[in-house]
Parts: structure tokens; C-alpha cells; sequence
């Protein structure tokens, strides 16, 4: 690795959250939709569905939580597009700096602005009444598993941005990710689903994400979900790099 790999990063990482705290609305705009879902979901529908929360808000936050990530990495993909249409790579091809550094500034850019925009949705679940009993310790380990969510998509948009032919195709590759957790835990309990929409819901890793949380907030034993959970994530994870990493090399070969 480049021994200039951490200040190169560092450097780059700081054009990026420039960029973003320039535009302050990307944040709002990628917190609106799921807090929109959440008000939706709780005042609209929330009195017909039967969960066994006291507050519906209190069921449906990991959830929401995780459909603001999806939706908050179209802009890593849009970010790295926009880069590469520039003629910025090659620019930085041509300084003396970790090749690498380029990737993991928009992934790191990724994770602060996911992270703000996870903020502003907790805020306003507390607003509409989410209370949890969680410890320090529970709320490090949600942390830490929406953080490892955060970058196993990343990466995924990491390809987006590197093979796109167009900004909306960019962007566009996040619609599938968008749509998971509505098949899934995260508005309903799995069990009212009929068969084939239920064998879905119970293995697909938005699910086990969700009950992971969903049990940490509460201060329920996490039991396998948890495992299944991490599983999947280090697995998208590791995939999504080695891919992403390849395609890089094959952009400035």
C-alpha cells in the first residue's frame, strides 16, 4: 500500500465533504423521502397494522433507517460518475498518490453523509414518540451494524459510478436496494405474509438487519439474527469490493 494512503484519503475526503456541506441539501433531500415514509406509515397506516410495539414508530424505525442508506449511496454512484465525466481521475492518475485513496474518499464521503442523514430520521422518530431502553452498548452495536450495512452498499455504488453510461444509470441501480425492505420485517411482522412472500422476507439480509435492531432497541437476546446479519453484510462487503476494485483498475489501465 501507498505510504501516502492515510493523508491521501484524508486530503480527498476533505474535497468531498466540502462538496457535500456545500450542498447541505443532498443530505435533507436523501432524509426527506424516508421521514415522509415514516409519517406516512405510522399516522396513515399505522393503526391497522398489529405489531408488538406500543408506538408503531418504534417497529418501523430500523427499517426506515435502512431504506435512507439505500437511497443515500445513489449519491456515492452519482458523485463518482460525475468525477469520472470531469476528467478528475485523470488528473489524479497523474499526481503521485495512492491510486486507492480516490475509492475510499467517496466511500468514506458516503458513510458521514448516510451518517447525517441517519441523525435527522432518528430525530424525528423521537418527535413522533420512538423511545427505546437501549444501553451505550446497544446503541454502538446498531451503530456499527448500519455502518457495515452502509459500506457493503457503497461499494456496490462504488460499480454504479464506475460502469454507468449515464447519470440517471448511476443512480438508477438503487431502486432494487430502495424496494427490499418493504419485503421484509420492516413494516410487517414476517408471519402475516403468504407463503412465497414470506420465504422471501425470512432470507433476504434486509430482515435480519432489521430484527437485529429491532431486538437491540428493545433490549431483546438478538439470538441468530444477529450472525445472519453480520454474515451477510461482510459477504456483500467483500464481493462489492473485489469487484469494485476490479473495475477500477480496469478504468485507469
Amino acid at each position: 500500500m501507498n505510504t501516502h494512503f492515510f493523508s491521501d484519503t484524508t486530503v480527498l475526503l476533505g474535497r468531498s465533504m466540502r462538496h457535500i456541506f456545500r450542498s447541505v441539501d443532498t443530505i435533507i433531500t436523501t432524509a426527506i423521502t424516508p421521514v415522509a415514509l415514516m409519517l406516512l406509515f405510522v399516522y396513515v397506516f399505522g393503526g391497522a397494522i398489529r405489531t408488538d410495539t406500543d408506538n408503531y414508530v418504534n417497529y418501523l424505525l430500523p427499517g426506515i433507517m435502512l431504506i435512507a442508506i439505500a437511497s443515500g449511496i445513489a449519491y456515492t454512484a452519482v458523485r463518482l460518475f460525475t468525477d469520472m465525466q470531469s476528467g478528475i481521475f485523470e488528473r489524479f492518475q497523474s499526481m503521485p498518490i495512492a491510486r486507492s485513496s480516490v475509492l475510499w474518499a467517496h466511500v468514506l464521503t458516503s458513510l458521514v453523509a448516510n451518517g447525517l442523514s441517519l441523525v435527522i430520521i432518528v430525530l424525528v422518530a423521537l418527535l413522533m414518540g420512538f423511545r427505546t431502553s437501549a444501553s451505550v452498548l446497544e446503541w454502538l452495536a446498531v451503530t456499527g451494524i448500519l455502518a457495515l450495512f452502509t459500506l457493503a452498499l457503497t461499494w456496490i455504488a462504488i460499480i454504479a459510478g464506475l460502469s454507468a453510461k449515464s447519470v440517471d444509470g448511476a443512480g438508477g441501480f438503487s431502486y432494487p436496494l430502495i424496494f427490499l425492505p418493504f419485503i421484509s420485517s420492516a413494516f410487517v411482522p414476517t408471519e402475516t405474509m403468504p407463503g412465497p412472500v414470506r420465504w422471501f422476507a425470512e432470507n433476504q439480509p434486509v430482515t435480519s438487519i432489521v430484527n437485529t435492531i429491532q431486538d437491540l432497541f428493545a433490549q431483546r437476546p438478538v439470538g441468530s439474527d444477529i450472525w445472519v446479519a453480520l454474515a451477510w453484510c461482510l459477504g456483500i462487503l467483500v464481493l462489492a469490493y473485489v469487484s469494485a476494485t476490479a473495475a477500477y483498475k480496469r478504468q485507469i489501465a
